[in-house]
């Protein structure tokens, strides 16, 4: 048999890639190990909400997951399969799922273990009372990107509804004006509906409470009457000044300070109460958050004008005794950004015995706070007492704690509004790891 020179010319090349292909496959799933006992150790490996859940039997193995991920090494390759390995900061972007040449990727809500409140939504965002939509963060889709989509998406399903367009009554009435509301209302203007948004606090909903200065990672969405918008990392105020600018140019109007207390069916119509009118209308979309009213502690001084339960400027608290209490990234954010302000001194107490909710990034900088000084992290513990110049804490094997403060910041999540859900007839499922 004869050999063919040419052989080595075209295989060894091939040769070559196939080894380079192979080591940077080991790399990565050694990372990926790596990342996975990281997370297991800390704890940190419930997802926060919408999540891709990987069929092991019909994943390739190929990476583009992994790849796809905007967030970084969310997804990883371990054993040859696409696998989550920091759970927890996974914020349901999707882009894994659109990748997936198999099918082999499904977005869930919830885990085996910890269960997640979501009211009964269709494929066209109507709920399980025909006529009412929900579309965002109150659906499971706090990410700004999906929230804008779906608004804009929401509201070519309201135009679908028969009997619009009569003069005795609103098209739809959209209750919220975060970035979901707020691509409602510009959709509504561009089909020429005929709609009201009431909006109970200020414009932008969730992203108006960030802190100043916070960054907001996102990716690009289209907004009706507008287009395509590229954003891909941009400040809270940025952004705020950017949706400003489209409600200066175009007619969209917002009517603030109308809190919506029920919504009565009239025949396949409703009626919106606020607490200014009543708005007959075909059809309602909510867009409110799923923090709904925040979460309490029910504690003696909780009153006090010194307690808030959101941090907005960092800056006025310099030079004063605070007190943060909670575990998510919001209570860590508020911990980490306050302690960078001069004179501050400020204390992080939460029941848990570690932050398991938070992300790596911000329990590193509370660690980075701690270490110098500048913060003292109090686990295991709860607040007993507020009181007008100071608050009594409780470690668990520890004597009371009291300590001097001149403010409050509770960062204990939020109720979500099941009751006023319940009143209007829609049904709520506790998701355990479902679609």
């Amino acid at each position: 048999m004869r050999f063919d020179p040419m052989f080595i010319v075209y295989a060894l090349p091939l040769l070559i890639v196939w080894v380079i292909y192979l080591r940077r496959r080991r790399r990565m799933e050694v990372e990926s190990l790596a990342k996975h006992a990281a997370a297991a150790e800390a704890g940190l490996l419930e997802p926060a909400s919408l999540h891709p859940e990987i069929d092991p039997g019909l994943c390739l193995g190929c990476g583009a997951c992994v790849n796809a991920c905007p967030e970084g090494d969310i997804l990883g390759l371990i054993d040859g399969k696409a696998q989550l390995v920091e759970p927890s900061e996974c914020i349901g972007h999707g882009a894994c799922r659109a990748s997936c040449p198999a099918d082999a990727i499904t977005l869930v809500f919830g885990t085996a273990k910890r269960g997640v409140d979501i009211p009964h939504v269709g494929s066209d965002f109507q709920t399980n009372v025909p006529g009412i939509f929900i579309a965002g963060e109150l659906g499971g889709m706090g990410l700004i990107r999906n929230a804008i989509e779906q608004g804009r998406q929401a509201m070519e399903s309201v135009r679908k509804l028969n009997d619009l367009g009569k003069a005795d009554r609103y098209d739809v009435v959209i209750v919220g004006a975060g970035p979901s509301g707020f691509s409602a209302s510009l959709a509504a203007v561009q089909h020429k509906l005929r709609y009201v948004t009431v909006e109970q606090d200020s414009f932008g909903g969730t992203v108006a409470h960030f802190p100043r200065g916070k960054v907001v990672m996102t990716a690009p969405w289209t907004l009706a009457l507008i287009g395509k918008v590229n954003f891909r990392e941009i400040s809270k105020e940025k952004l705020l000044e950017f949706w400003n600018g489209i409600l200066k140019k175009t007619p969209l109007k917002i009517n603030y300070g109308e809190n919506v207390s029920a919504i009565t069916r009239v025949g396949d119509n409703f009626e919106v109460k606020t607490s200014k009118t009543v708005y007959p209308t075909r059809a309602v979309l909510l867009t409110i958050g799923r923090r709904g009213t925040p979460r309490k502690l029910n504690v003696p001084g909780e009153d006090l004008n010194k307690v808030v339960y959101r941090l907005i400027d960092p800056e006025q608290y310099r030079g004063q005794h605070v007190l943060v209490v909670g575990g998510g990234d919001s209570a860590l954010e508020a911990a980490h950004t306050i302690a960078d302000q001069p004179g501050t001194t400020v204390t992080l107490s939460h029941r848990s015995e570690g932050f398991s909710r938070a992300k790596m990034k911000n329990r590193e900088k509370v660690d980075a706070a701690e270490k110098s000084g500048r913060l003292k992290v109090v686990l295991q513990s709860e607040i007993k007492r507020i009181g007008p110049d100071d608050v009594e804490i409780a470690q668990k094997g520890q004597a009371p704690l009291t300590i001097p403060n001149n403010a409050v910041i509770i960062c204990a999540g939020g109720i979500l509004p099941n009751a006023f859900l319940k009143s209007v007839g829609i049904e709520v499922e506790t998701k355990y790891g479902t679609a």
